[in-house]
């Protein structure tokens, strides 16, 4: 895996839109925070397009955004602003060789899974699930944990033990691997397509989900475990859930995973708070080994530099 270069004080960084149109005023308030981290924020006015109401622009636009920064000399890295839907109609429209050459940190998540699974198991590029300008970094201390920003983005040391409060085994065990994953319906969705979720055997799958009845979290991992992906795991991390219960309280999200993996063959680890949290989300680095110990103080130890 290509390692980008760790951030530094000062850098630029590119605010694309390769999903769904935003906020203003989200984005504007993101644009602070880039500024209070120390970095420049870089954007022309392509990233405020928009199309059939749900999209930030034309594909070829919200892509041409994203070669441009690539190409850039004084970019050093990439930040979407928000997520929604449009990711995976940029990606025919991207060159791997390109992504590679400028082996530069992405920085999305959510519908941005679709490009974190390009970059890392097409492209062979270290990408980030981290927070966006949108509901994110635009929040502050609220949205997202600045500490495993800057820990996974800017020093070119392994993260460590990831601890958070919340966290619960489901089932015990310790495992190591790749880190991969993202948001459970765009991996599914990916499948059958040339940018298709293909991980290496023994690696470690984050699962990030949001708004989702139990019965279509039963059916996606029902999928998941048909695809043979599943198997290929050697753990499973699994995020916060949110809004993932039933309207009547039962069954909850939560609970409906833990039965569905009750037998799976590794840890199990759950209430991760990265990507769609209920506060502030933290970043994790995909394309990096990360080692999952599953028992009464369950933890995530990223165990390699994601950038150099």
């Amino acid at each position: 895996m290509l390692k980008p270069r760790a951030l530094r004080q000062g850098d630029r960084l590119a605010i694309v839109a390769p999903a769904s149109h935003f906020d203003r005023e989200e984005f504007d308030q993101g644009v602070l925070e880039i500024q209070r981290l120390g970095f420049e924020p870089a954007y022309d006015e392509s990233v405020f397009a928009r199309k059939r109401d749900y999209l930030a622009g034309p594909a070829d636009v919200r892509a041409q955004a994203i070669r441009a920064a690539w190409a850039d000399p004084s970019i050093a890295g990439l930040v979407a602003v928000r997520g929604g839907y449009g990711s995976a109609q940029v990606l025919p429209l991207l060159d791997a060789a390109d992504a590679r050459k400028a082996g530069k940190p992405f920085i999305g998540y959510s519908d941005l899974t679709a490009m974190l699974t390009w970059l890392t198991l097409h492209c062979g590029v270290v990408a980030f699930h981290g927070p966006m300008l949108a509901g994110r970094l635009g929040k502050g201390d609220d949205g997202y944990d600045r500490a495993s920003f800057e820990k996974a983005l800017c020093h070119a040391t392994p993260m460590g033990e990831l601890a958070p409060a919340g966290l619960e085994t489901i089932v015990p065990g310790e495992a190591i691997g790749m880190l991969l994953g993202g948001t459970l319906t765009q991996l599914l969705a990916s499948l059958g397509t040339p940018y298709e979720f293909r991980p290496p055997q023994g690696y470690v799958l984050f699962l990030d989900e949001v708004g989702e009845r139990p019965y279509r979290l039963d059916r996606m991992m029902t999928q998941l475990e048909h695809t043979g992906l599943l198997a290929k795991a050697s753990a499973v991390v699994i995020g916060e859930l949110p809004r993932c219960d039933e309207p009547s309280g039962t069954p909850t999200g939560r609970a409906t995973m833990a039965e569905m993996l009750a037998d799976f063959h590794g840890p199990v680890i759950m209430g991760f708070p990265s990507g769609h949290t209920s506060g502030p989300s933290m970043t994790l680095p995909f394309g990096v080994s990360a080692r999952i110990i599953a028992d009464g103080r369950p933890r995530v130890i990223i165990e390699e530099s994601a950038v150099q």
